[in-house]
Formats: structure tokens, C-alpha cells, sequence
């Protein structure tokens, strides 16, 4: 195939989709997506507006109110894109901690996810866009021309996520991040709205040994390949036997 417009990467918490999706799309030149942005944005929002993240319903017209959009880094300060809430930059806003404290239960809004299900689709029909989730290549996107399954086991996955905290200083020890690691496969495979699951037309990868240099390497041959083969089906053009 040409390279596709539209790539949804899906997988279980710390799989490692944001690290893949993000070095994906620099190597392509296409804009990444990571679809929890937009629950922060509206975390973000409900806080300075100082209303209440238990008002399911308050959060959910909120959502439905704003304007959020993802572009392409407009800054040079490291960030990996540029975050609008109705037209202003609130890209590191978003990774305050009274962000992290409180967005857990705005994602997990049905009417929410609905709303922001509906933003998301729109950025990724644009086109040229890696987008990273949990139910990209299911719901949001699912006429994407490539889907990735990153998965790895709880195990590992716990692993990387317990050092990732303790490098930012936090102290946690490994079987209190195993469980909740369990704990979230739970809950993103059992919720009603958008359960995480495998799309039927997804290339499964675990990554349980695999670097992200190998990652990489693996889906730029597959698209390597799925385009010679595309090459192969329609040279020569007079139709003429080769």
C-alpha cells in the first residue's frame, strides 16, 4: 500500500504506545496523537473553572462546549505537539499534577468519551497522523490503513512503570504497581463504552523484548514491504507482462 494517511496504535496501559507512537511519526513526518491529551484538556478546563470533577454531568457539557485541537509542535520546548483549548496553548497546562490527580474519573465518562470520540476523529481524518489509545483502531479510527496491537505482559509492564516513577522520585515498590497495572486491564477491557480490544484487522506486536529501535525498524520494513508489493501489482502501467 501507499503509506497510509491514518496509523492507530491501541494497547494496555505502558505498553510502551506513546514512546512508539511518537518516534513513528517524527521518522514519517506526520503529526502524533495521544488521545488522553484531550481528557486532560478537559480535566484542565473543569478545574479552572473550579467545577466540581464528580459532577459527571457539569464535566460532560464542559466537554461538549469546548473546542480542542492538536497540531503539530508550534514551539520549540520539547514538547511533541501543541495542545488548543479554544484557541489557547495549554500544552504543559495539561501535565500540572492536579491534572494527574483528578482526570482518572473524567476519562472515564461515558458522555465524555463520547464528545471527545467525535474531536478525535476529526484530527485523525485530516490525515498524516499517528494516533495513540485505547480504542483508536476500534472506535475512533477504524478505517485506519495500519493498525498496531503494542502489548507486553503485566509483568513487564510493570516493571517499566515502576521505574519511570522512581525516576521521578517517587516511592513505590513493584508489587503495588503490578496491581494496579491488573487493576486497569480490568477496567479498560470490562467498560461499557469503548472496551480496549484488538481490532480484527490489527498486526499484533509484543514488545516484552523488543527495543523501541526495534519497534520502529519492524513496522517502517512492514511498510517497506506492503509498498513494493503494491509496486509489484500495478507496474507496468500498459499492462504489458513483465
Amino acid at each position: 500500500m501507499p503509506k497510509p494517511r491514518i496509523i492507530a496504535i491501541d494497547g494496555p496501559a505502558s505498553a510502551g504506545k506513546s514512546t512508539l507512537g511518537a518516534r513513528l511519526a517524527q521518522v514519517l513526518g506526520y503529526l502524533y496523537v495521544d488521545t488522553g491529551v484531550m481528557y486532560r484538556a478537559v480535566t484542565w478546563e473543569a478545574l479552572c473553572q473550579d467545577i466540581p470533577i464528580e459532577d459527571e454531568a457539569a464535566i460532560t457539557a464542559l466537554a461538549a462546549e469546548l473546542s480542542i485541537d492538536i497540531t503539530r509542535p508550534q514551539v520549540e520546548d520539547g514538547r511533541q505537539y501543541t495542545v488548543y483549548v479554544d484557541g489557547r496553548d495549554v500544552t504543559w497546562d495539561l501535565r500540572r499534577p492536579e491534572v494527574d490527580q483528578q482526570v482518572s474519573p473524567v476519562s472515564a465518562y461515558s458522555g465524555v468519551r463520547r464528545v471527545l470520540t467525535a474531536q478525535q476523529r476529526a484530527i485523525g481524518l485530516r490525515g498524516e497522523v499517528v494516533m495513540v489509545g485505547r480504542d483508536i483502531g476500534t472506535v475512533v479510527l477504524p478505517e485506519a490503513a495500519l493498525k498496531i496491537y503494542l502489548d507486553a505482559s503485566p509483568e513487564e509492564r510493570a516493571r517499566r512503570r515502576l521505574r519511570d516513577k522512581q525516576a521521578l522520585g517517587c516511592a513505590i515498590d513493584y508489587e503495588t504497581v503490578l496491581l494496579a497495572i491488573r487493576r486497569r486491564d480490568r477496567y479498560d477491557a470490562g467498560r461499557t463504552v469503548a472496551p480496549l480490544r484488538q481490532a480484527e484487522d490489527a498486526i499484533y506486536m509484543d514488545n516484552d523484548h523488543m527495543t523501541i529501535e526495534e519497534e520502529l525498524q519492524f513496522i517502517l520494513e512492514l511498510l517497506q514491504a506492503d509498498e513494493a508489493v503494491e509496486n509489484d501489482r500495478t507496474w507496468p502501467e500498459n499492462g504489458e507482462s513483465r
